[in-house]
């Protein structure tokens, strides 16, 4: 393949400007980068112009002016779609790219593309996030990072505008790998918490000291720290994260655990009340909602 010098105008292209995406791209926009972006969405097109990302009408044109491209996508098969289908990255003549992938994805998947990519000179990192809209948004996202110590380095100048903890966690697909357990744990996390605050109520406890108690004692989790607080006990629900996407993310943990040969059958009784807790609570509602279940069905019982 026959390709041009390195882009050297220093724009970032982000590619998916949702809550995540654009996010991004402000905090980069920020901190005095240039962006461009590209998503299929002509709303999300326009809230990302009016906070001055340049939009593009094709993926190809964004390919063509970013060195760095980062990717806020759904799913695996969306970024398989960008990087490697009809008029993807791979079937453009470009210099090198660095590839950023902040989606929750398949570390299989993101191995794959990466040997496709590695052979034409482009470097993937899967960087997938924690912290939702208001740490893209302030530039204090967790990202764990899976790539060799060279792509790493190349990409820690962007990461580090992007996140407040860093973590290279192994080679490709490892961050995409520790991502799913992530959420798996937060998933079960948010089903124990529920149960633990329907026995403290049944014993007399206030569910406000109950927290408190447990927030300074080895019961703590993100979840009685920040989602009950923050989301379930004020009752706004506006994380940002939906319950369409946990159920996702369990279901790629499931697929992994199957994959690898390992039995998870905790996390595994999890994931199934999640999927069958969809009769209830539409994927479009906030994934913290999955608390209003009651403590022994999976039926959803509004502003408890």
């Amino acid at each position: 393949m026959t390709q041009t010098h390195i882009n050297d105008s220093g724009t970032v292209g982000v590619i998916g400007l949702g809550n995540m995406g654009l996010g991004m791209a402000r905090t980069l926009l920020r901190e005095g980068h240039a962006v461009t972006g590209f998503d299929l969405s002509v709303e999300r097109q326009a809230d990302a112009a009016r906070d001055g990302v340049t939009i593009v009408a094709t993926q190809q044109e964004l390919f063509s002016a970013c060195e760095t491209i980062i990717l806020s996508l759904p799913t695996a098969r969306h970024v398989q779609t960008v990087l490697t289908g009809d008029n993807g990255l791979a079937s453009c003549d470009l210099a090198p790219r660095l590839i950023i992938d902040t989606t929750t994805s398949e570390p299989d998947v993101t191995r794959e593309l990466d040997a496709a990519l590695r052979v034409i000179g482009h470097v993937l990192i899967d960087a997938p996030v924690s912290g939702g809209p208001a740490g893209a948004n302030s530039g204090q996202l967790t990202m764990m990072v899976g790539g060799d110590d060279a792509g790493f380095a190349k990409a820690m100048p962007i990461l580090s505008v992007l996140g407040g903890k860093i973590t290279h966690v192994g080679p490709v697909g490892a961050g995409h790998a520790v991502k799913i357990i992530n959420n798996m744990l937060v998933a079960t996390h948010l089903l124990t918490m529920r149960e633990a605050v329907a026995l403290g109520k049944a014993a007399g406890v206030d569910t406000n000291y109950l927290i408190s108690a447990l927030n300074a004692g080895s019961g703590r989790s993100a979840v009685s720290e920040v989602n009950y607080p923050k989301w379930v006990l004020t009752g706004q629900f506006d994380s940002g994260f939906t319950m369409g996407l946990m159920r996702k993310d369990m279901r790629l943990a499931m697929d992994l655990a199957s994959q690898k040969d390992v039995a998870l059958p905790v996390s595994q009784l999890a994931g199934q009340i999640w999927q069958d807790s969809a009769a209830a609570l539409s994927d479009d509602m906030d994934f913290n909602r999955i608390t209003e279940l009651t403590a022994n069905t999976n039926t959803a019982k509004a502003g408890e």
